[in-house]
């Protein structure tokens, strides 16, 4: 099920022009607004004029995690705070700090509702997001499920009060990370019980990289399908990919973030679909804190065969997605 046919089944035509509208239109906001972006750009030789095809985005200089790291948030900012409707501070491993608009906000939320409905999620779904809210994805997730029409129950990090909490509503979906959902089969065999007697089809798995080593161990544990959701602290955003209900490899949100694999260690994009290389993603529709060509560090390879479930967003494949669907 798709929660926004018109982009989930935009054509490659349309895509494509929507993609060179909103990537002039970012540069020219960063170069203009943003500090680092003005400096780094003028630097590269770049103005905010310079993007006339797709292809001009090898003219961008790339941005790598260090950059985020070492500049200060106001840098990157290109509002003033009154225009800011959210700040978020990730304190670990190193500080990172994002800022959101209304606009961001809700961009993410209509994400995460695709990312939801292509796991099944529906109204009636009844789901329970085991995080802290000082964790900015549980409020995405849970606003994004409520859109859906889902009922949602946040658990918090009580693992005795999540399990009484499974006894009492029938919960069939949990939303957190792996070690998180982990404690959570420990705790509940310490009580007694057994998960895998819970009506638990499915679970969402927030993690800081593409690939989820655990996500077939997971799966066997729960007896649960395992779909594994990419959080990019850098980029700030949750829904940046997702995997439909055909679980090989994850599709790309491409009218919010323009994808290229690069070769490892280098600045040449890679030409065979098949051969690996590293996912860069620069944000086409970010307001507050828009971010070029950053570099993921994950690997990946284009997958160029239509979806099966019929979405024409462009897929990617990581070494993990050998993994068999549970």
């Amino acid at each position: 099920m798709c929660a926004n046919q018109e982009i989930e089944m935009m054509s490659r035509e349309a895509m494509t022009q929507l993609q060179m509208s909103r990537l002039k239109k970012t540069v020219r906001w960063a170069y203009g607004k943003s500090t680092f972006y003005h400096n780094k750009l003028t630097e590269a030789g770049v103005t905010g004029n310079s993007i006339v095809s797709l292809e001009d985005i090898r003219k961008l200089p790339f941005t790598t995690q260090a950059d985020i790291i070492k500049a200060s948030p106001f840098e990157f900012l290109t509002i003033p705070l009154s225009g800011v409707l959210r700040l978020q501070m990730q304190e670990r491993p190193e500080e990172i700090i994002k800022a959101y608009t209304n606009g961001d906000i809700a961009r993410n939320i209509e994400m995460m509702s695709r990312v939801l409905s292509a796991a099944g999620i529906v109204q009636g779904s009844i789901v329970g997001i085991l995080e802290e809210y000082s964790n900015e994805t549980a409020m995405d997730v849970q606003y994004a499920l409520e859109l859906l029409g889902a009922t949602v129950i946040p658990l918090g990090l009580n693992f005795n009060r999540a399990v009484k909490m499974f006894d009492m509503f029938g919960i069939d979906t949990i939303v957190s990370d792996p070690q998180n959902i982990l404690q959570l089969v420990i705790r509940t065999q310490a009580l007694g019980k057994d998960i895998m007697e819970y009506p638990l089809s499915r679970v969402f798995c927030l993690n800081n990289s593409i690939q989820n080593p655990m996500q077939k161990h997971i799966g066997e544990r729960i007896s649960a399908s395992v779909y594994n959701l990419y959080v990019s602290r850098e980029l700030g955003y949750t829904g940046v990919l997702f995997q439909c209900g055909q679980k090989h490899g994850f599709h790309v949100q491409e009218d919010c973030f323009y994808p290229e694999i690069i070769e490892f260690g280098g600045t040449e994009p890679v030409k065979a679909a098949s051969q690996m290389g590293e996912l860069v993603l620069t944000t086409i529709a970010a307001e507050a804190m828009p971010i070029l060509r950053y570099r993921t560090g994950q690997a990946v390879n284009l997958l160029p065969e239509p979806c099966a479930c019929g979405r024409e967003l462009i897929r990617i494949a990581t070494p993990f997605d050998c993994v068999p669907k549970l």
